[in-house]
């Protein structure tokens, strides 16, 4: 008997729990909110500050129209030139300029010709400050970031007259107030206001336009406040985006990084020495990352482990053979009786038959993982593929020893997710060794029954059964505990451990108990989800 290896057992892989998107453990909706809050928060400043400074503009410009109107009727009322003359002494607390243009389009008042009347003077912009320069500065980017219309800059003609102003001759043609907006170099806002003289009840000719004019600083003023604010907002939001970057960035970049690290050091085939972070306390995308990789890591060095116990254990396996093969061929030469020499080819013989067995074998083995991998489910019914494995056995010949096999399976399909040949190979494998196992005229049981979810295979011999201390071990390579009426060497302890594979390959698995009714023997049991 041969000492059973030892085998690492791999810690379960663990169900990766995948973050719902939309949920705040998500990355990906923690990195668009960070990303676009501060855009969101400057894009609505700039297109609410537009709309308010267009509503006050339009709020000021109907009710310059409605003072026009005021002062047309008045002129229409009081005769044009007599209340033109009134006119010239008008004044308003915001300075608005007041003119009035005869029908040939002659200026006819003025109100700014007094100079005991308040008026708006417009600023050099080059002779201002720091300050207002910069204010400037910003209102030419919002303006071209928001795409606001440009207004004409307004400068006065060399001669005063209403061909010189288009909404007062706009207002002359069509008989209807026009309004208009125009800019000074600092880029305040001039309103003005043109509308026709209702045509008197005396002698007064008609035709006359009057034309408002008021600047609007507080409308700037307002829409700079406004702006400030939203700048400050726009600050506010943009610190804490960073901090909230900064978050992301430890809480992103610094695992990671720890991440790679260990994967280049698995590459470069230091897999033992690496402890890759398992991060239990995240549940994002990361901590989902960092334990696949441990996972994968640490079933890496499973696998490593495993085929250098495997190429050892072959290494042993084949050591037995070789040694007794040179033993004999060493000792052919010298004996020169017959019968001697007969025995040595017979033990020439076994030898290499069973390295060949053993070659074999071990061939099968090392492809039953790559094979696997590849290999597609179907339905199978494991009653049927019971039945036919046996009918097969039986029909091939009779069994040695006058071992009989039975099968008891319903006349239901009992299906599996399976690849029946190598389902069969399981069958033939566990079914063989009972009836190595087997006394004289014993019986080998195959049963099948459907239990909850699961479909079970038992195959029960009356053989002397496996001893608790071993049931685990007779399903490592190599391992082979045989009965003492077979010869040593006629299997290579390699059966149950491709079977063990294949099953747990299907999400199947396979263990060894005592019989049920306590009777000698063992009882293998297999079991896959049924379908």
């Amino acid at each position: 008997m041969n000492a059973p290896a030892s085998r690492i057992e791999p810690q379960p892989a663990a169900r990766l729990r995948q973050p719902r998107f939309g949920s705040w453990s998500s990355l990906v909706t923690r990195i668009l909110v960070v990303n676009l809050l501060a855009l969101f928060a400057l894009a609505g400043g700039i297109l609410y500050l537009d709309s308010f400074r267009a509503r006050m503009l339009e709020t000021r410009a109907s009710e310059l129209v409605q003072q026009g109107d005021i002062i047309a009727h008045f002129l229409a009322d009081e005769g044009l030139r007599e209340a033109s003359l009134a006119l010239a002494n008008f004044t308003t607390p915001r300075g608005t300029r007041v003119r009035v243009y005869a029908p040939d389009g002659a200026l006819m008042a003025d109100n700014w010709r007094n100079p005991q009347v308040a008026r708006f003077a417009l600023e050099d912009p080059t002779t201002e400050g720091f300050r207002r320069q910069s204010a400037v500065l910003i209102d030419r980017m919002i303006a071209f970031l928001s795409q606001q219309e440009r207004l004409p800059e307004i400068a006065e003609p060399m001669a005063d007259v209403r061909q010189a102003w288009p909404e007062a001759e706009a207002a002359f043609v069509s008989g209807r107030a026009q309004t208009a907006a125009w800019r000074t170099p600092d880029r305040l806002v001039i309103l003005q206001a043109a509308v026709p003289v209702a045509k008197p009840a005396d002698n007064a000719a008609p035709g006359a336009i009057v034309l408002l004019t008021v600047d609007t600083p507080d409308v700037l003023d307002s829409v700079r406040r406004e702006r400030q604010t939203s700048f400050t907002v726009f600050l506010v939001v943009l610190g804490f985006s960073l901090l909230l970057s900064l978050y992301l960035a430890r809480t992103v970049v610094v695992p990671l990084r720890q991440l790679a690290l260990a994967a280049h050091r698995v590459r470069l085939g230091r897999a033992r020495d690496v402890v890759v972070p398992r991060l239990p306390h995240r549940r994002d995308e990361i901590g989902a990352l960092a334990r696949a990789l441990a996972d994968m890591t640490a079933t890496l060095r499973h696998r490593i482990d495993a085929t250098e116990a495997f190429a050892a254990d072959v290494a042993h396996e084949l050591k037995n053979p070789l040694a007794s093969l040179r033993s004999a061929v060493e000792a052919l030469g010298s004996v020169r009786d017959r019968a001697a020499r007969a025995q040595l080819f017979g033990l020439i013989n076994a030898d290499v038959q069973r390295i060949d067995r053993l070659i074999s074998d071990i061939s099968a083995a090392s492809r039953i993982d790559a094979e696997l991998s590849r290999t597609r489910l179907h339905p199978v019914d494991l009653a049927a593929l019971a039945s036919g494995t046996v009918a097969a056995m039986l029909a091939s010949g009779p069994l040695p020893q006058g071992i009989r096999v039975r099968v008891k399976a319903p006349d239901q399909p009992l299906l599996v997710a399976a690849d029946a040949d190598r389902l069969g190979q399981v069958l033939n494998n566990l079914i063989d060794n009972a009836i190595s196992f087997s006394p004289i005229a014993g019986q080998v049981q195959v049963q099948v029954v459907r239990h909850e979810s699961q479909i079970v295979l038992s195959v029960e011999d009356e053989g002397p059964g496996v001893p608790p201390e071993a049931r685990d071990a007779i399903f490592e390579r190599f391992y082979s505990e045989r009965p003492a009426a077979e010869h040593f060497g006629q299997h290579s302890g390699l059966g149950l451990s491709i079977a063990r594979a294949i099953l747990e390959a299907m999400d199947g698995q396979i263990r060894v108990e005592a019989r049920a009714d306590g009777l000698p023997g063992a009882c293998f049991v297999v079991s896959l989800p049924a379908l």
